[in-house]
């Protein structure tokens, strides 16, 4: 007997997941098993570890889940959750959903102040988005003082509300003009700016093309870096002496980004990084006191 609308019946959890995967996987998700398995887990309300323990679950809202997935909508979006190294962030429409590769950037800044043992140091995380840096920093160096910049809206409200407890301060702010009470005071600044040239449209994967912010993912000028040539102005305008500056940049601009730095003489130790898949993946740069 065929199920009505709004019927409601339970299907075998393995059975679902496995038929999910290979369905997910026909619709180019890279991810699909973990995908489909998350997704179970979402509708009955347990971690993706104890899908193990469970039987059954809701056919009805696991497939139209599954079918929004297959049309390549962020699995964040569909969950409305994110992980990003130790914290959780609340994430959908309206902001970048945090990637794996900003992990590395956001893990290069905590350990740099580690390094350095400053008692209270100032970050400040332009182009925060989500939140996702801000926060990473402020959990793992207790008494840093974190400031976090996003100029949308729509973003600075997601930022709100994963930042809220945090003790991160958010600033509804232009990248270009931010926090002139903190110049020469900072001692790190650290960004994920928009850096996709309008051109690479076609070879943006669909979840990010059609569901994250436009402003979040197109750098402007014909190699897309406008936003870090910004993102480098304000760095040298609000670090300290010993400061240094870590920006994410595309898998392409390996030789370009740095040269956004290198060009201008008013940095030293300009470095290009790369992330756990061996890609370049973003620059650091130090004034000329700073230890690095």
């Amino acid at each position: 007997m065929a199920e009505l609308p709004g019927d409601t019946y339970s299907v075998d959890v393995r059975t679902a997941v496995a038929d999910a995967a290979r369905r997910l996987a026909a619709a180019g998700v890279p991810s699909a098993r973990h995908d489909a398995e998350v997704l179970a887990a979402h509708v009955i309300g347990c971690e993706r570890g104890d899908l193990l323990l469970r039987d059954e679950l809701d056919a009805v809202p696991y497939e139209e889940l599954v079918a929004r997935r297959a049309a390549r909508e962020p699995l964040q979006h569909l969950t409305g959750r994110a992980f990003f190294r130790h914290v959780e962030l609340v994430v959908g429409p309206g902001v970048f959903v945090p990637r794996p590769e900003t992990e590395v950037v956001a893990g290069w800044v905590v350990d740099w102040l580690r390094a350095q043992g400053v008692r209270r140091p100032l970050v400040v995380d332009l182009c925060t988005g989500s939140g996702a840096i801000a926060l990473a920093v402020a959990n793992e160096v207790p008494g840093a003082e974190v400031h976090a910049v996003e100029i949308d809206p729509s973003a600075y409200g997601w930022a709100e509300r994963n930042l809220t407890g945090s003790g991160v301060v958010v600033h509804l702010a232009d990248t270009r003009d931010a926090l002139p009470e903190f110049d020469g005071r900072v001692d790190v600044v650290v960004a994920n700016p928009p850096y996709i040239p309008y051109e690479a449209w076609e070879s943006v994967e669909a979840e990010a093309r059609d569901h994250d912010p436009a402003a979040s993912l197109w750098g402007g000028g014909p190699d897309g870096l406008d936003v870090v040539r910004a993102v480098e102005r304000t760095a040298a305008r609000l670090l300290r002496p010993t400061g240094v500056v870590a920006v994410e940049h595309a898998d392409v601009q390996g030789e370009t980004a740095p040269a956004v730095f290198a060009v201008t003489g008013s940095w030293v130790a300009v470095r290009d990084h790369e992330d756990l898949a061996g890609r370049p993946r973003f620059v650091t740069a130090a004034r000329s006191g700073a230890r690095h």
